[in-house]
């Protein structure tokens, strides 16, 4: 048995679902534009490849890099507030990528969104971890992670849709109406205390952004000795952050074991599911021959699987504790990206590529609440929006770095052979969080009281 939601939680629930999966489905909906951009904006072979990384990378860039300080920003001056500006920002930053005129000013308005995007996540899910307890916050980690992976594997279909029947561009115009209405949504909800005391690491800010662009620059064009200055600015990040007196990224916090392993973990799955999500996209419309609508709507069954049972993976867990769901869930996952090795140049739907999606969606629905909770439940609740934004930081960075590897992977030609290759990859990356969960992670002993305590937001 369990209490229901009060309608103030409800409120919560929904604007934190609503914020993060405009965010999320922005980084995934236009994987299914990106050969009509290309056509439009780019150019033929490996400039048009180049392009179309860029589009998926500039936007994960300024998320990755950027949502920690988010985080920071998020204690500092208050969830809500943060949150607000985050949603408009978003907006302007939308319309800007749906009147862009050519693929550079496509790309600088992708950055600019991924800037707005960095403030939407680890408030949204803040606020949650401040509104609920318990198995409570356990169900609602699981509801919001079911609704953000789903946005991540929905983002196909919805992109698909508008490209067959409209135009790449109302892939952007499309976030307008979820942001008025997260916006209004918002004015109910109350928000925690604003830290006291706290400081914006602004030099750790810059040297994370310009470490990620040029590491990232460096890995698509093959400049090597760009993918070593970028190295070294992350190393100077690091650095810097183990003396700053208010780090954007506490390293502190890797102390918890379940914190520091969780995010290891985070960056095996979501590498892969970044980059299993590209390629396949690329390649059901560009060898297989599907139409955008057909490439988005061919995934739609993993979806289901998620939202049918993400939010009952996160009360087992709440409940059972994480480190065997985190476990299985990434294998089986994994053996979903295996099974659709049988995938030829046609790309037979129902016998080639329906039951890998099947059991990838699966996988992802055993393991996304569980690693979420688990991660979060390793911190302080008054950490838990710069925990959130470490985490979802991981998680986009270590995605835009896999999509970047992509012409690498791939030697630049997409065909059955490197497909296949591309494949494994990702398989073995989802594979390698099974093993690392399975290593790192630590369940609380049955009786043992609470790593931490969560408290209530205040009025």
């Amino acid at each position: 048995m369990h209490t229901s939601p009060t309608v103030e939680q409800r409120r919560v629930l929904v604007v934190a679902i609503l914020a993060s999966f405009v965010s999320f489905l922005d980084g995934t909906v236009v994987n299914v534009a990106l050969p009509a951009i290309a056509r439009e904006l780019g150019g033929p072979g490996a400039a048009g490849l180049a392009l179309q990384q860029w589009v998926v990378d500039a936007y994960l860039i300024t998320l990755g890099s950027l949502i920690l300080v988010a985080g920071s920003l998020s204690d500092v001056y208050g969830r809500r507030r943060v949150l607000a500006i985050g949603l408009g920002g978003f907006a302007v930053a939308s319309v800007l990528c749906a009147l862009a005129p050519t693929g550079p000013v496509l790309v600088l308005a992708r950055a600019l969104q991924g800037v707005a995007g960095a403030l939407l996540v680890p408030s949204s899910l803040a606020l949650i971890i401040s509104a609920f307890e318990g198995e409570a916050q356990g169900r609602a980690i699981g509801r919001w992670t079911a609704w953000t992976a789903t946005a991540m594997i929905l983002g196909p279909f919805i992109g698909g849709g508008l490209v067959d029947l409209i135009s790449w561009r109302w892939v952007f115009w499309i976030n307008l109406p979820v942001v008025l209405v997260t916006l209004a949504l918002l004015r109910g909800v109350p928000t925690p205390d604003a830290a006291k005391g706290r400081h914006i690491d602004v030099p750790g800010a810059v040297l994370a952004a310009v470490g990620l662009a040029t590491t990232v620059f460096g890995l698509i064009e093959a400049m090597w000795w760009m993918l070593a200055a970028g190295a070294a600015l992350l190393a100077a990040f690091l650095w810097w952050e183990r003396r700053a007196q208010d780090p954007m990224l506490p390293l502190h916090l890797f102390a918890a074991r379940n914190f520091a392993w969780g995010n290891l973990a985070t960056v095996a799955v979501y590498g892969a599911l970044a980059f299993g999500g590209f390629i396949l996209t690329l390649f059901l419309q560009q060898v297989a021959g599907y139409s955008a609508t057909a490439a988005g709507v061919a995934q739609l069954p993993a979806t289901v699987a998620i939202l049918a049972l993400s939010t009952r993976f996160g009360t087992l867990a709440a409940r059972h504790g994480a480190r065997w769901f985190m476990t299985a869930g990434p294998v089986v996952a994994g053996a979903g990206y295996l099974l659709m090795l049988s995938i030829d140049s046609g790309a037979a739907y129902v016998t080639q590529v329906l039951p890998g999606l099947l059991v990838f969606g699966l996988g992802l629905a055993i393991t996304v609440a569980p690693l979420t909770a688990a991660i979060l439940g390793a911190v302080p609740s008054d950490a838990a929006g710069i925990a959130s934004a470490v985490n979802n930081a991981v998680a986009r960075v270590a995605g835009l770095v896999v999509v970047a590897l992509a012409g690498v992977i791939t030697g630049g030609v997409l065909d059955v052979l490197t497909f296949h290759r591309a494949l494994l990859v990702t398989a073995a990356l989802l594979v390698a969080g099974g093993v690392v969960s399975m290593l790192g992670i630590r369940d609380p002993r049955p009786g043992a009281p609470a790593t931490r305590t969560v408290t209530r937001s205040r009025e």
